[in-house]
C-alpha cells in the first residue's frame, strides 16, 4: 500500500468511527492521526457493579472510547484520552474482570479488561508504545499526576473512615481524592482537586481534607451534607445508562492492526 492509499483508507476509517458516534460526538479526524487498532473491552464502571462493553479506538495521539448502540454500529457518550496523559498498571484477576489492566490518567482511572491474556498483551503493549512514540516525536513530558481509582461499592459494607455499616440510609460515597467509600458524614468536605477539575469543589473524606489543608492551607473550603450517594452521584466523569453485556471482540490480530507505509510518521 502506497501512501496516498494509505491515507484515503486512514481518512475513511476515521471518518466511519466519527460517523458511528453521530452529531454528539468530536470530529477526530485531523492531519497527522491515525487509527491503529480497535477493538472491544470491559470496562468496569463506577454506577454499576457489572462491567460494561466499550468500544476502543486507538490512534497514534488519543485513546477514545464509547458506549454500545445497535452491537456497534454506533456508539454514544464519547470519551477521547490523551495519550500523554495516560498510565498503564498491570493488574492481577479480579472476581469481576480477568485479564485486566488500569488506565490511569488526570481526571479519572479506571479498570478494563480484555477476553483473553493475549488480547490484553497486545493492548497494552500497544498503547504504550504509541505514547512513548508521542513523547519522542512532539517532545513531551510524561504527566505525573493521576486520579485514585475507585473502589467499588461492593467491596464495602463498612464505611472506609469510621467502619460504620452501610444501610439503606447509611448510603455510600466515594472521595475523590483517595477513592475510598465512605459515609455522608465522613464526607461531608469538599475540596478542589486541580487534576480532576480546576474550579469545581469535590467531595473528599475528612482525613483527605486535613491532609489537603495541610499541604495548602490557603484551602479552607467546606461543602454542605447534602448530597447523593454513590449509586446516584453523576458528575461528568461517571457514565450511565444501563447497556445490556455483549460478549467482548478482539479484532487487534487481524482487522485493527492497520499497516502503514514506513514514511508516514506515527
Amino acid at each position: 500500500m502506497n501512501s496516498q492509499s494509505f491515507e484515503k483508507a486512514n481518512r475513511d476509517r476515521i471518518q466511519a468511527v466519527d460517523n458511528s458516534f453521530g452529531t454528539a460526538g468530536r470530529p477526530l479526524y485531523n492531519s497527522g492521526r491515525v487509527l491503529m487498532g480497535e477493538g472491544r473491552l470491559m470496562k468496569q464502571g463506577r454506577r454499576h457493579s457489572k462491567p460494561q462493553p466499550k468500544d476502543f479506538y486507538l490512534f497514534n495521539d488519543i485513546l477514545v472510547y464509547g458506549s454500545i448502540i445497535l452491537n456497534g454500529r454506533w456508539h454514544k457518550k464519547q470519551k477521547i484520552l490523551h495519550l500523554e496523559d495516560i498510565q498503564l498498571e498491570d493488574m492481577e484477576d479480579g472476581l469481576d474482570l480477568v485479564n485486566q489492566w488500569l488506565i490511569r490518567t488526570p481526571r479519572k482511572s479506571f479498570f478494563v479488561s480484555a477476553s483473553s491474556l493475549e488480547e490484553k498483551q497486545a493492548w497494552m503493549d500497544h498503547i504504550e508504545n504509541c505514547r512513548l512514540s508521542l513523547l519522542r516525536e512532539r517532545n513531551l513530558k510524561p504527566n505525573s499526576v493521576f486520579a485514585s481509582s475507585w473502589i467499588p461499592d461492593k467491596a464495602a459494607c463498612k464505611c472506609m473512615r469510621c467502619l460504620g455499616t452501610f444501610t439503606t440510609t447509611k448510603r455510600r460515597h466515594h472521595c475523590r481524592k483517595c477513592g475510598f467509600v465512605v459515609c455522608k458524614v465522613c464526607s461531608d468536605q469538599r475540596a478542589r482537586i486541580s487534576n480532576i477539575h480546576p474550579t469545581k469543589k469535590l467531595r473528599v473524606c475528612r482525613l483527605c481534607h486535613v491532609t489537603m489543608e495541610e499541604e495548602n492551607p490557603q484551602q479552607r473550603e467546606r461543602g454542605d451534607s447534602i448530597g447523593k450517594s454513590s449509586e446516584e452521584e453523576i458528575s461528568d466523569q461517571e457514565e450511565g445508562g444501563e447497556i445490556t453485556p455483549l460478549p467482548a471482540v478482539s479484532r487487534w490480530g487481524r482487522m485493527s492492526i492497520y499497516d502503514y507505509p514506513r514514511s508516514i510518521r506515527v
